[in-house]
């Protein structure tokens, strides 16, 4: 650099001799003392002076001793140095290319062509989108069409085939009645396996039965199946004939198991017929208000059902002396009978070998303390072998009865106890010497939490229990219940103390892990809370009610949502909303039973959304949600073809004969139906759901003023139950005889709030009260 200097600054006339005379003087100076500025002769350096010389000292006062030569060095250095690095550097980006240039290209590359194609898929994704949505209307307008132009061809059929049965035939016909004939399409049942024709046949009626042994020759062959005959219900039949049910029994008498004369009424003769010369030595079940005439020749009898008859003690001395096999017994609503009847069940080889027995509604002399012990105390006695015991509506059962039957029968597993009131938790804390499966214990405001302490070490097998309408259940019940492993089944209904606190504890137990069944009817206390819990600890729920949880919401609905393993849910009166709540509802698609009754914000729009996705719907109830119209009634007949069950009572706003006509083409599935106080429905929705609903058993057409007795009358004989009535709607279904809301009448949501404070109130007035008198 050096060298370069003094060239540039001398320029001198001979270079090389220049160079030379510059690079001897450095050899002789020695290159530790190289200066940049020693080969530049003095007379042409510039005359600088010294730092402290200039007039940074004038203007700052500087001082030699602050400027020192390492300073000066260190700030050359830097200057240097960094002159250097800013110069490398813009020269190293222009003259090296960047080592990765090609990669980071191929990069952008990549990401410019997945930007163009997300458009392009986002541009065809949208014209493929309205294209379906146009394609959808237009399809379902065509169905629609279609059904309708189905429903009439339908009609036209069956006018045309009552005028055919009503005129004589005539041999002479025309030719288009032979086109139409040939053009049948003939099929012969009898070319199914025989199973399959069993399977078919066991779901004819008795009548229906009858029918079809006149058909033809091979139907007749089908129907004399003997396993066909093996139960007989003439309850079925309305004013059967004596002669037909002697000639019947004698046919079959070696294939009858099982016969019911339910409401029938016969002459002595006819029942005499039963057991004449031996027939029917096989029977098994039978169901007569004359008992007394059949005993002597029945002696395999398994099952006995005698419910709501008027046999007495004499009866009762027949049971043990012909029915050495009974099993099960049914002496319900008996009220003729008395203690010492009960005392004969002991008589001879007695009934040991019954599992079931039957006494709900026994009443008649059994209101003493004294006298109903000992009735039970002679049951024990006798039937010291009862696994399945019931008794409803018994007031006057006591905990004295419950004990002296658990001392002698010690193998009872299943126990049902519905409308005992003076039962309490003593009755429970005897019941745990037997192996409990079952228990179900119903209108009780004795049983309290006392009664499920320890419960899962004196009953660790229990699996189903059912405490419905019990008030005096709080949260620490649901803590004891958490530790039972083998619980499949809970009913809860109307225990209205419990809340999101007990159901969690209960939800943290392994009892909710083999859970199915749950049912927390009007548990008004319950939140969101407890349902997120559930959702994520009851993997195998099958069937879960949540009936008049007012507190819950969209985000619980959310949560339901995600139990894939549910079938049925009810979540009537609750406040689900009509667009979110119900469209995220329709994400779950295996759901086959849904209730909405009640549902106050349930429009149109939410049931469509709901229906489009759920075309496994077997069981829908929209009941009392009156801002439907008819067009659920489309969706539901378009999309859920395999509903069974449907409820749309209490719905007057749009619900008309057009949108019944639409639902009775398509739903030929449908069992039960209830339209009550459907106003605007008139006599033809009958003659469309004759023709569409060939299935129909159940009809509900209470408070239907424009549908006349005489179709009502006409229809009842197609179904096998009807319930029907032209008065106007009553003030609790929230509107008058023409479909306008009432003002001064109280929700339903209301006057059930009203209700719950009442009990509650009644409650703590029986617990404050003293009860003396039962004990």
């Amino acid at each position: 650099m050096a060298l370069l200097c003094g060239l540039l600054v001398t320029c001198p006339e001979d270079p090389l001799k220049y160079l030379e005379h510059m690079i001897l003087s450095i050899i002789k100076r020695g290159l530790e003392n190289l200066l940049w500025d020693m080969c530049i002769h003095p007379s042409l350096k510039p005359r600088v002076r010294r730092l402290s010389e200039t007039y940074l000292d004038e203007l700052f006062g500087l001082d030699d001793q602050l400027v020192t030569p390492e300073l000066m060095i260190k700030a050359c250095t830097f200057y240097t140095g960094h002159l250097v690095k800013t110069h490398f550097s813009g020269w190293k980006e222009v003259a090296i290319p960047r080592a990765n240039q090609e990669a980071i290209m191929a990069e952008k590359m990549d990401k410019a062509i997945a930007h163009d194609n997300f458009r392009c898929q986002k541009y065809i994704f949208n014209r493929w989108f309205s294209y379906t949505v146009m394609s959808r209307e237009r399809l379902i307008t065509t169905l629609l069409r279609i059904t309708k132009h189905e429903l009439q061809l339908k009609k036209w059929k069956f006018k045309l085939k009552s005028k055919v049965d009503e005129k004589p035939v005539s041999l002479e016909g025309s030719f288009s009645d032979v086109a139409v004939v040939a053009g049948r399409i003939v099929f012969d049942i009898s070319v199914l396996p025989e199973q399959a024709i069993l399977q078919i046949f066991l779901y004819l009626t008795f009548k229906d039965m009858i029918t079809c042994g006149q058909v033809s020759r091979s139907w007749m062959a089908m129907v004399q199946r003997g396993s066909l005959w093996n139960s007989i219900d003439f309850s079925t039949v309305k004013n059967i004939a004596d002669r037909c049910v002697v000639t019947t029994l004698q046919k079959w008498r070696l294939n009858v198991l099982r016969l019911n004369f339910r409401g029938c009424v016969f002459r002595t003769k006819t029942l005499k017929a039963v057991t004449l010369e031996g027939h029917c030595k096989n029977l098994q079940e039978l169901n007569d208000e004359s008992m007394r005439h059949i005993s002597e020749g029945c002696p395999g009898v398994l099952y006995l059902n005698l419910s709501n008859t008027t046999i007495t003690n004499r009866t009762m001395r027949l049971l043990p002396r012909h029915f050495h096999n009974l099993q099960n017994l049914s002496l319900a609503y008996c009220r003729k009978f008395t203690d010492k009847g009960l005392q004969y069940l002991n008589l001879g080889n007695g009934c040991h070998k019954l599992t079931y027995l039957d006494l709900s509604g026994c009443t008649q002399r059994l209101t003493l303390a004294k006298i109903s012990v000992q009735g039970f105390r002679n049951i024990a006695s006798s039937c010291t072998g009862i696994m399945h015991l019931t008794i409803n509506d018994m007031p006057t059962l006591t905990d004295n009865c419950v004990k002296v039957l658990v001392e002698k029968c010690p193998r009872i597993s299943s126990v049902i106890l519905i409308g005992s009131p003076h039962i309490s938790d003593c009755a429970f804390k005897a019941l745990s010497s037997c192996d409990l499966k079952k228990i179900r214990f119903e209108g009780n405001k004795r049983i309290t939490d006392a009664c499920f302490k320890s419960i899962d070490r004196n009953y660790p097998g229990i699996s189903h229990i059912y405490m419905v309408d019990c008030k005096g259940l709080t949260d620490s019940s649901l803590k004891s219940l958490s530790y039972l492993k083998q619980l499949t089944v809970l009913n809860l209904t109307n225990s209205v103390r419990i809340g999101d606190i007990g159901l969690k504890q209960f939800f943290d137990g392994p009892a909710s892990m083999r859970l199915r069944e749950l049912n927390l009817t009007n548990c008004s206390l319950l939140g969101d809370a407890s349902v997120i819990r559930l959702s994520e600890r009851c993997p195998n729920l099958h069937y879960l009610n949540l009936r008049n949880c007012e507190h819950l919401t969209d985000l619980a609905i959310e949560y339901i949502a995600s139990m894939l393993s549910l079938i049925s849910i009810d979540l009537s009166g609750t406040l689900i909303s009509n667009e979110k709540g119900m469209t995220i509802l329709s994400r779950h698609r295996k759901l086959r039973e849904i209730s909405l009754s009640e549902c106050v914000n349930i429009t149109d729009f939410g049931i469509r959304a709901y229906c489009k996705t759920s075309l496994v719907l077997e069981h829908l109830d929209v009941s009392y949600c009156t801002q439907l119209t008819d067009d659920i009634i489309k969706t539901i007949a378009i999309f859920c073809t395999r509903i069974t069950s449907l409820n749309i009572a209490g719905c007057p706003k749009g619900i008309t004969d057009a949108g019944m006509e639409i639902l009775s083409a398509r739903c030929h599935y449908l069992h039960i139906l209830d339209i009550s106080g459907c106003i605007q429905l008139t006599d033809q929705i009958l003659q469309d759901l004759q023709i569409g609903c060939k299935q129909l058993r159940i009809l509900k057409m209470q408070f239907c003023k424009s549908i006349s007795p005489a179709a009502a009358q006409k229809m009842s004989s197609v179904v096998q139950h009807q319930e029907y009535s032209s008065d106007n709607p009553p003030r609790w279904f929230g509107y008058d005889s023409e479909g306008n809301p009432l003002e001064a009448i109280h929700t339903r949501v209301q006057l059930r709030t009203y209700s719950e404070m009442i009990v509650k109130e009644s409650f703590s007035s029986d617990e404050e009260s003293p009860d003396s008198k039962h004990q």
